[in-house]
């Protein structure tokens, strides 16, 4: 995964670029996880890694695919991945452009996993307290997991905040076992 996010960054950097000087950041998201979604189908991602298959086909597919759905400048861009053999990296390119938007636009989504169903005071608490810990706007999604066993668990960018009844079990059994 690593690897396909450090070839991935570039185009993202790119794309991001491009989206924002164009003022298109959230047209530019949706065309993006459109070419994702059509990149990683199984049958297309099979003509993508064809050898055989010109990069001005393998564009081609993915670009009437998308068909009005994509910008022209969002068309030249396809091309030139297709022409550095970086189509099957859409979806890749695509999460890392959400993350440069999310950071741009100052919000930030938060996964809270809990053993319980959040109730929508213990949400909007949560949320508030996150945004002013992470002093961005928290866009909160809610699973349930029941084996957390109680509290929650935080997926807030690249930081996770275990305060799950089973997160503390495993540092107890760590710090037993240690001594």
């Amino acid at each position: 995964m690593s690897s396909l996010t450090t070839l991935a960054r570039p185009y993202a950097k790119a794309a991001f670029e491009l989206a924002q000087q164009a003022d298109e950041l959230p047209g530019w998201s949706s065309m993006l996880e459109l070419a994702g979604t059509v990149a990683s189908d199984d049958t297309v991602s099979a003509v993508l890694h064809n050898p055989g298959v010109s990069s001005a086909a393998s564009a081609g597919l993915i670009i009437d695919a998308g068909a009005e759905a994509f910008s022209t400048g969002f068309a030249d861009f396809l091309k030139v991945l297709s022409v550095n053999n970086r189509l099957s990296l859409l979806t890749e390119i695509s999460r890392l452009f959400s993350l440069l938007r999310e950071e741009a636009e100052k919000r930030l989504s938060v996964r809270v996993v809990s053993a319980a169903a959040l109730d929508d005071a213990q949400a909007q608490k949560m949320s508030e307290a996150l945004a002013r810990r992470f002093g961005k706007q928290v866009e909160l999604v809610s699973e349930i997991d029941a084996e957390v066993l109680g509290g929650a668990v935080i997926y807030a960018g690249d930081q996770v905040i275990d305060g799950s009844l089973r997160g503390r079990l495993g540092k107890l059994e760590q710090s037993l076992n240690a001594s």
